[in-house]
């Protein structure tokens, strides 16, 4: 028979959030007055001018490495820019570069400094949020 909780005993603890590893990606970004930083499945998005450029992922594959957000008509000229992106397997429509790739650091930071300087190759609006209906309960 299990005992009632103790309702002095000090709460229990939940277990630290997992930090990315890849957060130094988004530091020069940081300095930027219209930086945002949100967190975004389990990823790390920054925003410049309410414009998603980049998503840093620290998980298995394919979520491991820098999401560059994008639009299709604009991948070729980034990729012949930058020739270490790939579309991303799941996501066709961002770039992705792994951090398996040997020039991983690099790659990154220059995407970080393009970014900066609002490439306008990177960067895509995302959708405003539909406003939820009421539920019908809610109009008893």
């Amino acid at each position: 028979m299990r005992n009632p909780p103790d309702p002095f005993a000090p709460p229990r603890k939940r277990p630290a959030a997992r930090l990315n590893s890849l957060l130094w990606i988004l530091d020069p970004l940081e300095r930027d007055a219209n930086y945002a930083h949100r967190k975004m499945f389990g990823c790390d998005a920054a925003y410049l001018d309410e414009a998603l450029y980049l998503v840093v992922a620290d998980r298995d594959d394919p979520w491991n490495g820098v999401l560059v957000c994008t639009s299709r008509e604009r991948q070729a000229a980034l990729m012949a820019d930058i020739p270490n992106l790939l579309p991303h397997p799941e996501l066709g429509k961002w770039l992705y570069l792994p951090q398996s790739d040997e020039q991983f650091e690099v790659v990154a930071a220059r995407l970080a400094a393009l970014a900066l300087a609002r490439d306008p190759r990177m960067g895509v609006i995302p959708k405003p949020k539909r406003a939820r209906r009421k539920s019908w309960r809610a109009e008893e």
